[in-house]
């Protein structure tokens, strides 16, 4: 079974109309998830926590979706920028 890594994560907005946070610096990382099962769970209960706060929100990123194992790696990237 391929692994598939998703990211939690949230924070203040600058406008709840739009994904710019308030404060990068005060970005909530809640983890990394082996499944979208996990994460998903995970996303909810952070969502559900701040629910009162109209401008918070939480996202989940696909991080296995960010890299192709099959594409070799590009110039920067061997860098390790």
């Amino acid at each position: 079974m391929t692994q598939r890594l998703h990211l939690v994560f949230g924070g203040e907005l600058v406008d709840s109309a739009r994904t710019e946070f308030r404060d990068p610096d005060k970005i909530h990382v809640v983890g990394v998830f082996p499944n979208y099962q996990a994460a998903h769970a995970a996303w909810k209960a952070e969502a559900q926590r701040t629910v009162d706060s109209a401008q918070t929100r939480y996202f989940i990123a696909h991080l296995h979706r960010l890299r192709d194992e099959e594409i070799e790696a590009s110039a920067t990237e061997k860098l390790g920028g």
